[in-house]
């Protein structure tokens, strides 16, 4: 369960986002309560998270692949720049996670 945990809270988050960048700064009221509402649910399915994993690994995991969907979303939909350095950019931070995750003892639960 602690996976599913995290991984709601991954999606929540993005949905966050997003809908901090549609409130155009706060001024729209209907993403506004998105935004909240969201990351409020987002914090809830992390700490449910925290009870199985390591503080470390879970923000590196939340992070790192809230950072990626974002981004895969920022291209996609709201037509961002996507270049090599951000590519590359990424890729390391992705790596990080991977090594965490695979040869670190932190990792371990």
């Amino acid at each position: 369960m602690a996976y599913l945990f995290l991984a709601l809270a991954i999606i929540l988050e993005v949905c966050g986002t997003i809908c901090m960048k549609l409130s155009d700064g706060f001024s729209k009221p209907l993403p506004v309560v998105g935004t909240c509402l969201t990351y409020i649910a987002c914090f809830y399915f992390l700490s449910l998270s925290l009870k199985t994993f390591p503080l470390g690994i879970v923000y590196a995991v939340w992070a790192g692949l809230g950072l990626v969907l974002c981004n895969v979303i920022a291209v996609v939909f709201f037509k961002q720049h996507f270049d090599l350095a951000a590519g590359i950019g990424i890729a390391l931070i992705l790596a990080g996670v991977i090594v965490l995750n695979l040869f670190s003892s932190a990792s371990a639960h």
